[in-house]
Parts: C-alpha cells; sequence; structure tokens
C-alpha cells in the first residue's frame, strides 16, 4: 500500500520539476509592438538573420527601395509613413509590429512625418550574402 502511495505521489509530480533554474541571465525589452493580423515569415537555404535599430529624423527618408528578404519590424517610437508599390499608404505608430515582404515588387519608401524621431528595430532574413536593402526607382504612381 505504502509503495502505491509512493508511486502515486511520484506520478503526479509536474515534470517542470525536472527544468533547471536560470542564473545570471538578464533581458532587457528594447521594443514591443501589436501585429493586428498574422504574421508569417519565411527563409528558403542558408539565410543571414541582422538585427538592427534604425533612426529616421523629424523629416527623414529612406529612398525607394526593396529587401532582397523578409523584414520584421517595430516601431518604439515615433510614426513612420511607408509608401508602398501601388502608392497606397501605410501609417505605423510606436506599437506597432508589421512584416515587409520581400523582392523587387515591394519595393517602397518610410517616411517619417512627424515632429520626433522614428526609431524601428528591424529583424532582416536575408538569403546568405544579401545586402540588407536594394535602392529601386520610385514607381510610376509616384509621379517622381
Amino acid at each position: 500500500m505504502v509503495a502505491v502511495a509512493c508511486l502515486a505521489a511520484i506520478a503526479t509530480v509536474p515534470s517542470a520539476a525536472n527544468a533547471t533554474p536560470g542564473s545570471g541571465v538578464t533581458g532587457t525589452v528594447l521594443a514591443q509592438g501589436l501585429s493586428e493580423e498574422t504574421l508569417k515569415l519565411k527563409a528558403k537555404g542558408p539565410t543571414d538573420v541582422t538585427f538592427r535599430e534604425i533612426t529616421i529624423a523629424p523629416g527623414g527618408y529612406t529612398g525607394w527601395h526593396y529587401h532582397p528578404g523578409q523584414l520584421l519590424a517595430v516601431v518604439k517610437s515615433g510614426t513612420l509613413t511607408r509608401t508602398l508599390q501601388d502608392c497606397s499608404v501605410e501609417v505605423t505608430p510606436a506599437g506597432t509590429a508589421f512584416i515587409e515582404p520581400s523582392g523587387a515588387r515591394h519595393r517602397h519608401i518610410g517616411r517619417n512625418l512627424g515632429s520626433v524621431p522614428v526609431v524601428l528595430y528591424v529583424t532582416y532574413l536575408l538569403p546568405k550574402g544579401s545586402p540588407l536593402s536594394v535602392d529601386a526607382d520610385a514607381p510610376p504612381c509616384a509621379g517622381r
């Protein structure tokens, strides 16, 4: 009877009890953003993963460009205004997360139309050896 009680007690111990505690590790949240839509990231083959902080001064802009791979971005502060390939405009305020798709057909320009710097934390998932971005001509709808 005692053996059965001991086995029952062991069987009810959560498996997390076997986990080892951490020591000497700290973490800092640099930025957090919410995506209102499902995020889908894809990478094929060897992939360079780069994490950058990007600051765009008030009145500043990126120039038209595209990325050879996907990006996951969080707007830490300010408001980023992006004009996309079809000249639609997306406004992404602080606390917002978004994905930029890969390829020349997804060219875009980012602007800071506000009075405070835009700070972005961006994770790039790029084919091995690719540049972070590629300069591109403005689409015809942008009126150059």
